[in-house]
């Protein structure tokens, strides 16, 4: 094993990835009502170090311990059950989450799709089975061992987490279908992935905190290859937001790259730092694209339209911060990211900028070469 995941076939890989990124989310309890299907969700589980897994058998009482646990430790608590009616029973603990504001991630596993609607066993229709009641909803990919839909495992799981803890507390539910194998048997699959997830796989994952008002402070990364993408903001005063990111630009000496849609592409005009609008045309040259490569990205709204920058971003593999007042996952690019829940125009940067300059006039001269 590496970094602590198990990879003797894609289930149990699938399965420790998840248990790692709750784990690095801040869920230190499993109450598991154990079953076939549930296998893969087990074994991660009990498994993992820094969680406790509690069997309960029946899972009517397995969803009020798990909701009493919850709500002594103010911390997510994960509640994982086999496939078919065995979710039904949750239904009480979970509203109770829900009109009590108690943290919980329910984990239900299930057939895969081609097992449903077809009279195989132990299968009912679990889309959505708790109603309106959740924070999130979501059915998770059929495991493959893909280094890309594990990125997206981990992303997803860690916007769950995020959701039962703001903006206000509560559960979510997370549907698993898993395929045979179920059992932890080596099938050789998944062993070709081991080089490609390490401890940084994991690095900027963190227990998301209750939303608090005010002003948040940012400790400002000591690269000097970072860089601001400024999307599209629903409903802002175009003006003001366009001069928070100036300050926010100008404090860190960054970049920006601004979408079509951003209020901060008409409103750069004597800025200290380049605002680059025409990233499209510099990102389709494979030598400057490369050149321009940033370790650490600040995406301020939504990901931009583009999609030649959404792929090079995809490609960096760099560190990204969020800044997004919505509650939503708005990372289509299931990278290394972090989501901070805030405008930001309530967002401040603390420390020294980093001396070097050499990214700045890189990306202003590739600007100004690209305007002709």
């Amino acid at each position: 094993m590496r970094a602590g995941l198990d990879f003797r076939n894609t289930n149990t890989l699938w399965g420790s990835v998840l248990a790692e990124t709750l784990h690095r989310c801040g869920v230190q309890h499993a109450v598991v009502s154990p079953g076939s299907r549930s296998t893969p969700l087990t074994v991660a589980l009990a498994a993992h170090p820094g969680i406790e897994a509690i069997p309960v058998l029946d899972e009517r009482s397995g969803g009020f311990f798990a909701l009493g646990l919850a709500r002594r430790t103010g911390r997510p608590v994960a509640l994982v059950c086999t496939s078919g009616t065995a979710a039904a029973n949750y239904l009480p603990a979970v509203i109770e989450a829900r009109e009590s504001r108690v943290p919980l991630l329910v984990l239900t596993a299930d057939r895969p799709p081609e097992l449903r609607d077809c009279a195989a066993g132990q299968a009912i229709d679990q889309q959505k089975l708790f109603g309106g009641y959740p924070n999130f909803y979501h059915e998770l990919a059929v495991p493959e061992a893909r280094l890309e839909l594990l990125r997206y495992l981990r992303q997803t799981v860690a916007h769950a987490c995020e959701r039962a803890v703001r903006p206000a507390p509560g559960f979510v539910h997370l549907n698993v279908p898993f395929r045979d194998p179920l059992a932890p048997v080596e099938d050789g699959v998944a062993g070709g992935l081991e080089e490609g997830i390490d401890e940084a796989f994991f690095a900027h994952l963190a227990p998301a905190e209750p939303v608090a008002p005010g002003i948040i402070v940012w400790q400002r990364p000591t690269t000097a290859r970072g860089l601001i993408v400024a999307g599209q903001v629903p409903g802002c005063h175009a003006a003001e937001h366009a001069r928070a990111v100036r300050r926010l630009a100008e404090s860190l000496r960054w970049p920006v790259v601004a979408d079509v849609l951003s209020p901060v592409r008409h409103r750069a005009a004597g800025w200290s730092v380049p605002v680059v609008d025409c990233y499209d045309a510099i990102l389709r040259n494979e030598k400057a694209a490369g050149a321009l490569l940033p370790r650490t990205v600040l995406c301020v709204g939504g990901w931009p339209t583009s999609k030649a920058l959404r792929q090079w971003l995809e490609r960096s593999g760099a560190e990204i911060v969020m800044l997004d007042t919505f509650p939503e996952n708005r990372d289509a690019l299931h990278g290394r990211t972090r989501r901070i829940p805030v405008g930001v125009e309530a967002f401040r940067v603390d420390g020294q900028p980093v001396a070097d300059d050499s990214y700045v006039r890189a990306w202003r001269q590739a600007q100004a070469e690209a305007d002709g």
